[in-house]
């Protein structure tokens, strides 16, 4: 039993060699195991904790009927709208209060004052103002994404040496090109910091606001399952969440971000 046990080890351990995503499936293996056991022991009634089979069951039906890929493609979207108006105000902002004192001293109070007023605190007034639509969760999206993206930008612009800027002016740069040339690429790695914890607040903004004034949406079909007393399309629903945003950022924000410190000369290989 033992060498049975050292070879399937030592399979495992090549196999997570030769594909490294393999390596980060394997966590949770036990997780999953623990779960089915629990379940197939009957510990919680089933109404109360379906097995993995069943939410594999349920993913299928969703699947089939079309509710899933309409609900995950609507939340995909409203993330990608906010997102892109919370990094489009958010860098120039960002820019702007890190490059001028007087941006600085008149703005940086605003922005502490605002970051500390959480998205779903906006929610009551914005269903007032613009409804249950794609205008009120865009607006929290882009509210919880651009106070990372600012700060971190501001960071990035104020970690660039002094000297950077006056071996540019006397070379002859204009401010135009000290800009382009020296305060955005020596700031990006901030900016890729911040885009990436900004998304990661966006998308659980858009989950919170999606349950509380969606109509649709991942957030929607967790909330409605509650109220049809369905557990198991919640804990479809908590997977799906997990899954999704490791594969983002996991898988594209954080070599992003890695590649924007190794092209800057931030770490090395």
């Amino acid at each position: 039993m033992k060498p049975f046990f050292l070879n399937l080890w030592s399979h495992c351990v090549r196999l997570t060699a030769r594909w490294p995503s393999i390596g980060s499936i394997a966590p949770f293996i036990p997780l999953v195991a623990g779960w089915w056991i629990v379940t197939e022991l009957e510990v919680f009634p089933r109404a109360f904790l379906p097995g993995p089979v069943d939410v594999v069951r349920s993913f299928g039906s969703l699947v089939y009927t079309g509710i899933l890929p309409e609900y995950l493609q609507d939340s995909m979207v409203r993330l990608a709208v906010g997102a892109f108006w919370g990094i489009a105000l958010g860098v120039p902002l960002g820019m702007l209060v890190g490059l001028s004192q007087r941006a600085h001293t008149a703005l940086w109070p605003l922005l502490l004052f605002f970051q500390a007023i959480g998205d779903i605190a906006w929610l009551p007034i914005l269903v007032i103002w613009f409804g249950y639509g794609l205008i009120t969760m865009t607006v929290v999206i882009v509210y919880t994404v651009i106070f990372p993206v600012v700060l971190n930008t501001v960071l990035g612009v104020r970690s660039i040496p002094i000297t950077m800027h006056r071996a540019a002016l006397s070379l002859g740069a204009s401010r135009t090109r000290i800009l382009w040339e020296v305060v955005l690429p020596g700031a990006l790695p901030n900016i890729v910091t911040g885009l990436r914890n900004g998304l990661g607040y966006g998308w659980r903004a858009l989950i919170a606001t999606e349950i509380i004034v969606g109509t649709s949406g991942i957030g929607f079909l967790m909330f409605d399952a509650r109220r049809a007393g369905s557990v198991v399309e919640i804990l479809l629903g908590m997977i799906i969440l997990g899954i999704l945003w490791y594969i983002v950022d996991s898988w594209i924000l954080a070599p992003i971000e890695r590649a924007t410190g190794q092209r800057w000369g931030l770490v090395t290989r």
